[in-house]
């Protein structure tokens, strides 16, 4: 089961018991668990049985329980032993127990219903006649209304399951139309005609009137008619009383009675014979499928030489052969037939009762010649018809593991073809639901003999189904007849080889034609900001434009100015960089980030934000794009493009908040010209960029060298002995997973500290640039400087007065402004708010390390605290915390008392 079904499946479980408001964990820690510890469940007879005893010894009607179990296997209901053996492992949890119940009460109280039985219910009311008070009367209304509405209740729900299992169930198969005359011909059958429920010809000599021998011969043609479907005189058939019911007979009861003892034991194989000759007919409609249509056919084999018996017996009984035949002949002659169509009609039956097609036929049949392993014969039998039915399955099974084609008219395999979900759509959606969905198992088909090799079979043709859409010739070498036997290990191994076979093609078309690894490899260049040089000259190239609103970019001037970094960086050696684009996406990536981690959340609708209301400029918006191609495009799907996007995003917009703060170191060089040797509040505004700068230096390092870095040395390893597609996509998921976590994508409270201290930085930056710009002595100064030099002696003394003034007017400004109450509030409170947000991302930092075992984030821990600067507020802000807790909990305490 794959992870989606298991979450989906948690959250239902947690929204049925009421318990997602109270949980503070959450599905998604009970879906890690769930699949980490998830083990196959093997069933055997002895464990079958101790779970059946242990639920009949808890439950108050074990009679209905056996009852309802019997039913249940012999209609084939599939997990039916694994679903008792969990509730066995429910009826020793005693505090589940207790939750359960407790739970159904409040609902039922909730619903205005009642738990208790509807026989307990009717059992208090009062006897006929009784005399009752109003309030006896009003107890009663109450309680009927109660049980009226549980039972509507029940009622209507399990209309509703039943309806959703109908339509689960229904198969897309185009059946062909069959002629009118084959419904207007009732005739046309080789079972009994409809019966009546007494002779017809009232002429008939009652039996008990004649002498023995010849009552013996009498009876003995009417057995010879009903071997063949055909009522006799004395013995006739019954109408049927369901759809499947056995075949009943009358018997003259005048028949002498050692007689009559012999034809009751004959006449269960003329039973046997209504009921297997009713399924060949019937399941050779189309609408059955190819196994039935197999499985009667050999039926219908088996049938004939059943026929040939009853015409030898005919022969022995013609007048010719002198009447030699007897009962007591014709019962010898028939004991092997006897057990044969005994075998048939239980087979029948079973599949009838659980209305059973394709693999679920198989299954049955493997499940009913693996129970005869102490009877040969029936073994044998049991076995020539599992192999009949298997031959049009194994057919689609070689098909589709040999080439990679789906031929199943009737929908019975247990791979399933999802037309809807095409390969075009991979660049398009952000989902990878073309390599999970286009083709899906399909649980119910799947042969008993063939479950452990499902993810193989369907893997196998996947892959080979891939080559093909790359119109590429598929010829297995390995390709072999497939033949059931009980011996398993056969074609376990014939399906090994082709999957071996298949997922080495795949990897070898991708690997090495299609350049994968170089193509990932080209993502990370320009993505995870693999080409410093390329990306600085962008990023210069692009200044200007990046400042502007979204709707005043040109994106063609985007894309010019991308391929000319490309053309002049060492980005130009790179074969795939005209691939790479250029992409103006309408959120930001914290808002983009949000709506992906607040899914099935409180949180989610406060995310639920219309594009056109949010404000981009160029910077908030801006992504690269990257155009894949067919097959590379089901590793680099849009998903994995996506989150190529979120980690470019991240690192861009860190990049970004260094190149302001550098900027405000090289503006604020001019700012040392002050007559004042820079007051003590300008020191402090340098002090804190110099303090910015450190974090977001750091903050980069450790995502690029501790993070990006070792992750793909990983991915590269893991890359160099990969043998099949399926891991590739793991190891890539894996990767780019590890990436979001550790860069603290995935951690909400993280990442709001991170964006915080990202926009005080900035907010800093364009403050400091600002006072820059309006001192600005340096531009003045370089143009009194620069005519200075051209200027002629006496010029250049008027000039270089000049030049004293201005800096004297523009330092006497900057002094102004550094020693004003404003720049000093200021300042103040950048700092503030700078190593507040700090310290509070290296407590949630220690906090989450400590609680998830996630000990990568220390490092990062240990880059900014490398002197202990932080340690005593940490510390600090941590006895706060403890000493609040213990306030709380005194005062609870209290209150209680």
């Amino acid at each position: 089961m794959s992870e989606f079904k298991v979450h989906h499946h948690v959250s239902e479980l947690m929204n049925l018991l009421g318990v997602r408001s109270t949980d503070s964990v959450g599905a998604e820690v009970y879906t890690e668990m769930l699949l980490k510890n998830t083990t196959p469940y093997i069933t055997t007879q002895v464990s079958a049985h101790h779970a059946k005893r242990k639920i009949a010894e808890s439950t108050q009607t074990p009679i209905e329980f056996f009852a309802k179990y019997d039913d249940m296997k012999s209609r084939n209901v599939r997990d039916l032993d694994a679903l008792v053996y969990f509730f066995a492992k429910l009826c020793e949890e005693e505090q589940t127990k207790e939750f359960l119940a407790k739970n159904a009460r409040d609902k039922a109280d909730a619903a205005g219903m009642t738990l208790l039985p509807h026989g307990k219910i009717t059992s208090q009311l009062p006897a006929p006649g009784t005399k009752m008070t109003e309030q006896e009367l009003s107890e009663i209304k109450d309680k009927l209304l109660k049980e009226a509405k549980a039972v509507s209740a029940t009622t209507s729900s399990e209309f509703l399951r039943k309806a959703i299992r109908e339509k689960q169930m229904k198969r897309n198969v185009n059946i062909p139309l069959q002629p009118e005359w084959l419904f207007q011909r009732p005739s046309l059958t080789l079972d009994f005609m409809v019966g009546v429920d007494g002779p017809t010809d009232h002429n008939i000599v009652a039996l008990g009137t004649l002498p023995v021998a010849l009552q013996e011969q009498a009876i003995l043609d009417d057995i010879l008619c009903c071997m063949q479907g055909i009522e006799g005189k004395y013995i006739l058939a019954r109408a049927l009383t369901e759809r499947y019911a056995p075949k009943e007979f009358m018997i003259d009861q005048s028949l002498d009675p050692s007689l009559q003892e012999l034809v009751k034991r004959v006449l269960p194989m003329c039973s046997n014979y209504s009921t297997v000759v009713r399924f060949i007919e019937e399941k050779a409609a189309f609408e059955y499928g190819l196994v039935n249509h197999a499985l009667s056919a050999a039926m219908r084999t088996l049938i004939k030489d059943y026929m040939v018996l009853v015409a030898q017996l005919e022969h022995q009984y013609s007048p010719c052969m002198l009447g030699t035949l007897t009962l007591q002949k014709l019962w010898f002659y028939i004991q092997p037939t006897l057990r044969t169509l005994e075998i048939l009609a239980s087979v029948s039956n079973s599949i009838n009762r659980g209305e059973c097609i394709g693999g679920a036929v198989l299954s049955l049949l493997h499940e009913k010649t693996s129970t005869l392993i102490g009877d040969a014969k029936s073994q044998e039998l049991c076995l020539y018809l599992t192999q009949s039915a298997c031959v049009p399955y194994f057919e689609i099974l070689e098909k589709w593991i040999y080439k990679g084609i789906i031929s199943d008219p009737y929908s019975e395999f247990l791979v399933e073809e999802n037309e809807t979900i095409q390969k075009e759509k991979l660049q398009e959606e952000y989902n990878d639901a073309y390599w999970e969905q286009h083709y899906t198992i399909c649980r119910e088909r799947i042969p008993v003999f063939l479950e452990q090799m499902a993810d193989k079979i369907l893997n196998t043709g996947k892959y080979l189904n891939v080559v093909r859409l790359c119109a590429r010739d598929v010829k297995c070498p390995y390709a072999e007849e497939i033949v059931y036997t009980l011996k398993e290990r056969k074609y376990y191994d014939q399906i090994d080889k082709a999957y071996h076979y298949a997922s080495r093609l795949l990897l070898d078309l991708l690997m090495e034609e299609k350049e994968l690894m170089a193509r990932i490899r080209s993502i990370k260049h320009y993505f995870l900001l693999d080409k410093g040089d390329f990306m600085v000259q962008f990023m210069d190239m692009t200044e200007e434009e990046m400042k502007q609103n979204i709707e005043d970019i040109m994106p063609t001037r985007l894309e010019s100015l991308l391929e000319l970094a490309l053309r002049t960086s060492t980005a130009n050696v790179d074969p795939f960089k005209d691939d790479l684009r250029v992409d103006l996406l309408p959120y930001d990536l914290i808002t983009q980030l949000f709506k992906i981690l607040t899914i099935d959340t409180k949180l989610e609708k406060d995310y639920k934000v219309d594009p056109t209301d949010l404000h981009l400029s160029g910077l908030e918006s801006f992504s690269f794009d990257y155009v894949v191609k067919w097959p590379v495009s089901l590793v680099l799907n849009r998903k994995a493009l996506t989150r190529y996007q979120m980690l470019f995003r991240h690192l861009f917009y860190c990049k970004h908040v260094e190149r302001q703060l550098c900027s405000v170191w090289i503006g604020s060089k001019s700012a040392k010209s002050s007559s004042l040797q820079w007051s003590r509040w300008y020191s402090s505004a340098f002090a804190l960029r110099q303090r910015m700068l450190n974090f977001v230096q750091n903050f980069e390092y450790y995502m690029m060298f501790e993070v990006v870095e070792p992750n793909w040395h990983i991915f590269g390893h893991n890359m160099e002995t990969v043998s099949n597609v399926d891991d590739v996509l793991a190891y890539h998921t894996d990767f780019l997973n590890n990436c979001l976590k550790d860069c603290m994508l995935t951690n909400p409270d993280l990442l709001k500290i991170v964006h915080k201290l990202m926009m005080v930085c900035v907010t800093f930056s364009n403050f400091i640039q600002r006072l820059n710009q309006s001192t600005s002595v340096e531009s003045e100064v370089d143009r009194l400087t620069q005519a200075t030099l051209q200027a002629t002696g006496s010029e250049r003394r008027e000039e270089s007065q000049k030049k004293k003034a201005a800096t004297k007017v523009v330092t006497e400004h900057v002094d102004q402004l550094a020693s004003s109450e404003n720049f000093e509030r200021t300042i103040h409170n950048f700092d503030t708010n700078f190593s507040r947000l700090l310290v509070d991302l290296l407590d949630k930092i220690m906090d989450f390390s400590s609680t998830n075992y996630e000990h990568k984030l220390f490092n990062i821990l240990y880059r900014l605290d490398f002197n202990g600067f932080y340690t005593e507020k940490l510390e600090a802000k941590s006895a706060e915390r403890v000493r609040l807790d213990a306030s709380v909990s005194s005062g609870s305490t209290s209150v209680d008392d």
